[in-house]
């Protein structure tokens, strides 16, 4: 049943101030920028900014957005539902390969496509590769819902005799909404800023113009000034989605009807569907996998150099686990507010927190360079640093986990708390925070396994003698020694196993709230 929100929420104006603080920490990027457009002058802004390199840079991006968002979308939806509401053979298993690919960091997928197929270079070779990589971010989220879903309203649209496609389009599919825009949002952000992967298929990007920009002239201005398009570019992504997704939400109050939906047989396309299923985890985990088992062979035990490779693994754990809980934490408060009281000046907030999402990690990492060199000395190049870079990169991550989650948590159970005599705080945490659980836990996983695949930002902010998987890895791969960057490429693997199980187990308790 759709509900529209009146009443102002229990805890409204504590969570809105905590927001408030968030964002303001986040508009520090945004605020980098505009002062070296206000520092270079309008006419440098127009040198740099108008130019032909920028227009195309600018194609490039809308034609990937254009092409990969669809592609996803209509993937994702269509094997959450196979896997959730049809006799698929293998359901169990399939269920968890859809969602494998998140261990595998983007550039890695780049790596093993270009070790597989030299050739596989360009616009669909972006396309085909960040979808192998960023499915999972839609897939989660859609199949968590379809798992939510109330069967019965399905029921009674099919007793009106209504076809399976009509009872899909009308019924089912407007209240995958919220789980689709978000997943799609994260997708679209991490086109974005991605670097990696888009400099192995050799697709321009503002991305990889950025980051050339720095290593080749280190001209600061044109850099930043290309973030400054992203930053737009990302505003404009956070209007449209803010507009498909509207401001309902799709909650039950009581226990209504817990029972699964019934599957739907598939018949003679049985097979057909499974080959779908099998070809994608084929291109998603079989290349990788097989590449990274090539580059290990060819090694042999030499590669594995024990006192490299255990000090990297232990600080990237350390800090992917600590910096997501920091994280998810700062991202719940406007994960509230999107669900509990939408609004102008909360989108305004909500846009605070994502805009910073869509920017590479190396320009996040120089505004805060230039903000601890010049005002706090103390902070530069520690541990504080980089877990603050970490938090901004990611809120993204954790704002639409939790958001997902909080939305299917009634608002009626905060108001009862708080009649009840609990304070506005308390009164959430037992009741939404508590429902919300499952998605604060997937958020966690999910930032985390962002974190310990981190580049850009942690070679600029990381102190001396940190050295991560991720950099190990990117540094023996620009040395073209693709054994040595094996056993790295592996860890991360195997790091990000557990946060994937994690992630996969979580989502499936968000269904069953």
């Amino acid at each position: 049943m759709i509900v529209r929100r009146r009443r102002t929420p229990v805890g409204f104006a504590t969570l809105a101030a905590l927001a408030v603080a968030v964002a303001i920490l986040c508009s520090v990027p945004l605020l980098f920028v505009t002062w070296v457009a206000f520092d270079s002058g309008w006419a440098e802004v127009a040198t740099l900014v108008f130019r032909p390199k920028v227009g195309e840079l600018l194609v490039n991006t809308v034609l990937l957005l254009a092409i990969t968002l669809p592609l996803a979308i209509s993937l994702a939806v269509s094997f959450a539902w196979l896997v959730e509401r049809t006799d698929l053979p293998g359901r169990g298993l399939w269920s968890w390969l859809m969602v494998a690919p998140l261990a595998v960091p983007a550039f890695v997928h780049s790596y093993a496509w270009s070790a597989f197929a030299p050739g596989f270079h360009g616009l669909w070779a972006a396309v085909a590769v960040s979808i192998l990589a960023y499915l999972p971010f839609l897939y989660l989220p859609v199949a968590a819902s379809l798992r939510r879903l109330d069967p019965a309203l399905e029921e009674t649209a099919a007793a009106l005799g209504k076809p399976p496609m009509v009872v899909f389009f009308r019924i089912v599919l407007p209240q995958l909404r919220i789980a689709i825009w978000g997943g799609a949002l994260l997708v679209a952000l991490h086109l974005l800023a991605e670097y990696g992967l888009f400099v192995l298929t050799r697709f321009d990007t503002f991305a990889t113009a950025i980051v050339d920009q720095f290593q080749s002239v280190y001209n600061g201005p044109a850099a930043n000034l290309l973030g400054g398009v992203l930053v737009v570019a990302c505003l404009v992504l956070l209007r449209a989605e803010s507009a498909l997704r509207g401001d309902e939400r799709y909650a039950r109050i009581g226990s209504g009807s817990i029972r699964r939906a019934e599957r739907q047989s598939l018949g003679p396309l049985r097979w057909g569907a499974m080959g779908l299923v099998l070809i994608f985890t084929l291109f998603s985990l079989g290349v990788p996998l097989w590449t990274l088992s090539r580059w290990l062979w060819l090694g042999g035990a030499a590669i594995w150099r024990l006192d490299a490779v255990l000090p990297a693994l232990g600080q990237t754990a350390a800090l992917a686990l600590g910096a997501a809980l920091l994280t998810t934490i700062a991202a719940f408060p406007i994960a509230w507010l999107s669900v509990r009281a939408p609004s102008r000046s909360q989108r305004l907030l909500e846009a605070a927190h994502y805009y910073v999402g869509a920017l590479p990690g190396v320009i996040v990492a120089l505004a805060l360079v230039t903000i601890t060199v010049r005002l706090a000395p103390s902070l530069y190049q520690t541990m504080a640093t980089l877990v603050i870079a970490y938090m901004l990169m990611f809120l993204p991550r954790a704002v639409v986990g939790l958001r997902s989650s909080i939305a299917q948590a009634p608002p009626e159970l905060e108001r009862a708390a708080s009649s009840l005599g609990k304070r506005p705080m308390v009164a959430i945490a037992r009741t939404t925070l508590r429902l919300a659980m499952p998605g604060a836990t997937a958020s966690t996983a999910m930032v985390a396994l962002g974190i310990a695949n981190e580049l850009t930002a942690t070679l600029m902010l990381a102190p001396n003698g940190t050295r991560t998987l991720a950099m190990r890895f990117w540094a023996y791969t620009a040395e073209l020694d693709f054994s040595s960057a094996a056993p790295y490429a592996l860890l991360m693997i195997v790091l990000s196993l557990p946060l994937v199980v994690l992630l996969r187990f979580e989502s499936r308790k968000i269904g069953q709230i």
